[in-house]
């Protein structure tokens, strides 16, 4: 077998072939991928005279998919200059250059007899030991492999990606009776490790675990939703974030996923299933007849949603006309707003005896009913199945975890007073005295399984903060920020303010931990695992102090954060920043003078303060400028406006970065920082950094002047700002705001490539911000950031 992936392939470039493609190139592996020959010319073909014999006709499908990828929303690239990594073919000319790749995956069209056609002739041009993978979505695995050769099927099995692959965690990895363990194993380190995901071991079963469970809940919802006389906003309204589930909840999910998508893994089970589960798997007849009209979602432009203007429609599942969309409104959902965590508001919802009580009880227990009847079917175990619906379908909490959230006892006394069938196992369990399938203690994780509970075993690269902080306890901790040490001799500075805001907590924890860390670790992390890392500083107590006045009190707060972010650049120990997510503003200025950052794959980053009329305070224009400046390479002649147009820029147009590659090419992230792909990991990644830092005798960097381009620079900076607003596209406003923001990057009054100390630019940025902060239009903007969530242009 395979020792690692060097160069991979894959068979067929649909969306999801393709997809899967772009995910290996933003790894950084080569992938060759294949299509069918066309039998036929396109107009634009014939046009410009090419034959069927022509290789760029017959690499049409594989090409054209690679150009949609440059195209498609969400980006499956990271970074449009991986695309050197992806190289098109087709299934007729080039098989035999399947002997170069170590893993073959195959994506063709869900055709048993199609796909084994395609495996028969990977296995004449296949090297020995190369894995083999089919990514289907409900066809046997088992059945794929008949008739291979032993190498084939020792190295063969599922890799079911779900889409969009690159945002999307699962990958189920189904092994048929043939599979070598070491493969088997192989895959799966490969798949959390180098592909960033949560891997599952699924079963040879119709549409494994995710889509299986997930199917049957839609499905289950779609029939309680005809029967209970409900719209399919007000089903909407009460099935995403108040349980625990995507903003997309039910039918916009459908939408999105795609109505023939969703009938075609709905139908893979109703044909291999017998009795009243056949009966839950039967698309509803009006399901069928918006399939007939081409209804399917956002693809075609209407399904369940129809978008008029500015309004969103719903559909009338009985009359199939478009209506105003409507919400749910109940006592229950009322009172469920009030409880802080999940399992409450579960609770208050699922026991109302109101229309979304009513509801959430006969769309929630069918569904932990059935998953937990197929426990040994789909998979070994309830953990599986619940990392499997979260990794899949993006649920706060699997089954399991919800059964247990809303009392386990409770809902199967109340489940058997209806009359329902508890499975023998869960009986059994009860009889014994357990009643939740997780449990506690001393900060580690145990699930039930087989009569007993069973640790659950964390790969060690997950460092569990939570877990940390109950086995161990805090360094210190205040409002804002904690300090915690996870082990090794390294500290993690951990941010739970709300939204992970930066105030004065976190600035005086930040001092702290960089004190602390200096007397008595090897480095600090600063990290944390909530949904983002930072979204910058806390705009609603800046404003409050604005708008009394308080410009003093503001002076200390901007000298008291750059200071800070000082102590972070030149503390004697390294400091390594480990953001994910939204890193905006004040979140990426805590990133930047950071000795190393080991940054998510999926980090959005940028300097966002003129969105609320303001420019970046913490020192975020200079060191965004100076970084500019270092990832210059060594010998290579520069031209320093061209460097300050393009900090200029970045801070100006509140440029963010869609992946850390792209933060990279933004020089928010240098070359020698670090990407992780899992997530997961980050913690790890980043403590690893540190101590790697430390190992090679880390010294703080040397304090060094900064050339500027000073006046004449400033006035380059402003000819386009000025430009834009003469031709309508920036107000009065904007350009006050530019021409701070271009007098701090220029370096004030001086002549160009003056040698300028760190102390002076934020000297200036501090001034610049004081005085944008005063403006009345500056102060409307912040206020209307935090009623509406978006930019005000005035």
């Amino acid at each position: 077998m395979v020792q690692s992936i060097k160069k991979a392939a894959v068979l067929g470039s649909g969306v999801m072939g393709s997809g899967i493609a772009a995910h290996l190139a933003n790894i950084g592996i080569p992938t060759l991928l294949l299509d069918i020959v066309p039998r036929e010319l396109t107009a634009d073909e014939v046009k410009k005279g090419l034959t069927l014999e022509d290789k760029q006709v017959r690499n049409r499908m594989s090409n054209s998919a690679l150009q949609k990828l440059l195209k498609q929303k969400p980006a499956p690239l990271t970074s449009k200059s991986n695309l050197a990594l992806l190289e098109a073919g087709n299934m007729e000319d080039d098989m035999e250059r399947l002997a170069d790749v170590d893993w073959i995956i195959e994506v063709v069209v869900e055709n048993l007899d199609i796909k084994k056609k395609v495996f028969a002739r990977v296995d004449e041009v296949r090297k020995p030991g190369s894995i083999v993978s089919s990514n289907t979505s409900g066809i046997s695995v088992e059945s794929m492999a008949e008739g291979r050769s032993e190498d084939f099927q020792k190295n063969f099995l599922g890799t079911h990606f779900f889409n969009p692959p690159r945002y999307l965690k699962l990958l189920e990895v189904i092994p048929t009776k043939n599979t070598c363990p070491d493969v088997l194993s192989f895959m799966k380190q490969f798949g959390e490790d180098v592909l960033g995901k949560g891997v599952v071991e699924a079963k040879d079963t119709p549409n494994f675990i995710a889509n299986r469970i997930g199917t049957y809940g839609l499905l289950v919802t779609v029939q309680e939703m005809l029967k209970g006389g409900y719209s399919v906003g007000e089903v909407d309204s009460v099935t995403g974030p108040i349980i625990g589930r995507p903003k997309s909840a039910t039918f916009r999910t459908l939408d999105v996923v795609g109505l023939d998508t969703f009938v075609h893994v709905a139908n893979n089970v109703y044909e291999l299933v017998e009795g009243e589960e056949k009966k839950v798997f039967e698309v509803p007849a009006f399901m069928k007849t918006m399939l007939e009209k081409g209804w399917l979602g956002s693809k075609s432009g209407q399904g369940f949603f129809l978008k008029q203007g500015k309004e969103i429609l719903e559909l009338n599942p009985e009359s199939l006309e478009y209506e105003p969309r409507k919400k749910l409104k109940t006592a229950s959902i009322e009172l469920s707003k009030q409880a802080k965590k999940l399992p409450e508001k579960l609770q208050t919802l699922v026991y109302a005896d109101d229309r979304a009580g009513q509801l959430l009880w006969n769309i929630t227990t069918p569904a932990l009913l059935y998953s937990a009847n197929l426990l040994g079917e789909i998979a070994d175990d309830i953990l599986a199945i619940d990392q499997a619906m979260k990794w899949g379908f993006g649920w706060e909490l699997g089954p399991f975890e919800v059964w247990d959230a809303i009392g386990l006892e409770n809902s199967v006394n109340k489940l058997e007073a209806q009359g329902a069938v508890i499975p023998a196992w869960i009986k059994e369990m009860l009889a014994k005295g357990h009643t939740s399938f997780y449990k506690n203690e001393n900060g580690s994780r145990f699930f039930y399984n087989n009569g007993e509970y069973k640790l659950i075993k964390e790969n060690p690269k997950n460092i569990n903060l939570k877990s940390i902080k109950e086995k161990n306890g805090v360094i210190k901790k205040n409002s804002g920020a904690s300090l915690i040490d996870i082990g090794d001799g390294v500290a993690l500075l951990e941010f739970h303010s709300q939204s992970n805001a930066i105030g004065l907590d976190i600035v005086q924890m930040i001092n702290f931990a960089i004190e602390e860390v200096n007397r008595n670790f090897k480095g600090l992390v600063i990290g944390n695992q909530g949904k983002n890392f930072c979204v910058g500083a806390n705009l609603a107590m800046m404003l409050m102090e604005a708008q009394d006045d308080n410009i003093f009190e503001l002076d200390m707060v901007i000298r008291q954060f750059q200071k800070a972010m000082m102590n972070i650049k030149y503390s004697p120990k390294p400091v390594v920043a480990a953001p994910f997510g939204m890193t905006l503003g004040g979140g990426a200025e805590v990133c930047l003078p950071a000795a190393h950052i080991q940054a998510s794959s999926e980090t959005y980053m940028g300097l966002v303060e003129v969105g609320v009329g303001l420019l970046p305070g913490g020192g975020g224009n200079k060191e965004l400028y100076i970084k500019h400046l270092e990832n210059m390479p060594n010998g290579v002649e520069f031209n320093l406006q061209n460097v300050a147009n393009k900090v200029f820029e970045s801070i100006a147009m509140a440029k963010v970065s869609t992946s850390a590659h792209e933060a990279r090419e933004n020089n928010f992230l240098n070359n020698a920082d670090g990407v992780s792909f899992n997530g997961d990991h980050l913690i790890y990644d980043a403590k690893q950094a540190v101590l790697r830092l430390h190992e090679n005798g880390y010294h703080a960097p040397v304090r060094k002047k900064v050339p500027v381009v000073g006046e004449t620079g400033y006035a380059t900076l402003l000819l386009g700002a000025q430009t834009m607003l003469y031709s309508g596209y920036i107000s009065e406003h904007d350009l006050k705001i530019a021409k701070k923001v271009a007098y701090v990057i220029a370096g004030g009054k001086v002549p160009f490539g003056t040698e300028v100390d760190e102390q002076y630019l934020l000297d200036l940025e501090r001034e610049a911000f004081l005085s944008l902060i005063a403006e009345p239009k500056s102060q409307q903007r912040m206020q209307h950031m935090l009623v509406k969530g978006k930019p005000l242009r005035n």
